[in-house]
This record gives C-alpha cells, sequence and structure tokens, in this order.
C-alpha cells in the first residue's frame, strides 16, 4: 500500500490546514496538497494527503472514507499513480485552429 491517499468529495471551504487537521488525528501526515482550478484558483473539490507511514494511510482509509466532514461525505483511497497525459503542441500551427479558413465565417465576406 501506497502512503499518498487521493481525497475527493472534499467541501470547497475546506483548507489545506483543515484536512491536515482532520488526518493528523489518525497518524503524521507528511504533505497535504488541495487541487485547485488554475484560472480562478478555486478548490476542484479533491486533493492527496501523503501520511509517512503504510500504516497510517491503511488507517485512514478505514476511518474516514465515508466520514462527513464539513457536510460532505470524504471519499479517501490509495493513490494511483499519475498517468502521462499527451503534451499538445500548439507552435506549429500559428495557433489559428482553422477558425475561419474558408469555411464562410461571415467574418469580412460579402457584408459589404
Amino acid at each position: 500500500m501506497g502512503k499518498k491517499l487521493y481525497v475527493g468529495s472534499i467541501s470547497f471551504n475546506a483548507t489545506e490546514e483543515s484536512l491536515r487537521e482532520l488526518f493528523s488525528g489518525i497518524g503524521e501526515v507528511e504533505s497535504v496538497k488541495l487541487i485547485t482550478d488554475r484560472d480562478t484558483g478555486l478548490s476542484k473539490g479533491f486533493g492527496f494527503v501523503e501520511m509517512s507511514s503504510d500504516e497510517d494511510a491503511k488507517k485512514a482509509i478505514e476511518q474516514l472514507n465515508g466520514k462527513t466532514f464539513m457536510e460532505r461525505a470524504l471519499i479517501v483511497n490509495e493513490a494511483r499513480p499519475q498517468q502521462q497525459r499527451e503534451r499538445r503542441d500548439f507552435g506549429g500551427r500559428g495557433g489559428g485552429g482553422g477558425f475561419g479558413q474558408g469555411r464562410g465565417t461571415g467574418y469580412g465576406r460579402g457584408r459589404r
């Protein structure tokens, strides 16, 4: 079992500190990371908690999965390894994305 846990269904009012406090009641917490939207900075409602030992991680899953925290039932399980995402390289296309290239978009065509 890994020490890194996925935590889902987190209240949008929760903070990394409030999660740390909750999980530290089970065992020693190494790190807490709430995932936020890169544009707005708002929580996406899930995150990751890394416990100091496999035993603490197992106890956290047993005790906190389904537990109500800030009026939401938490989902706590072992985190899966992050999958490699395909890199999107838009450098060679000029950023146009095909919009308005001879498809009659109405921009300046026949509107005189």
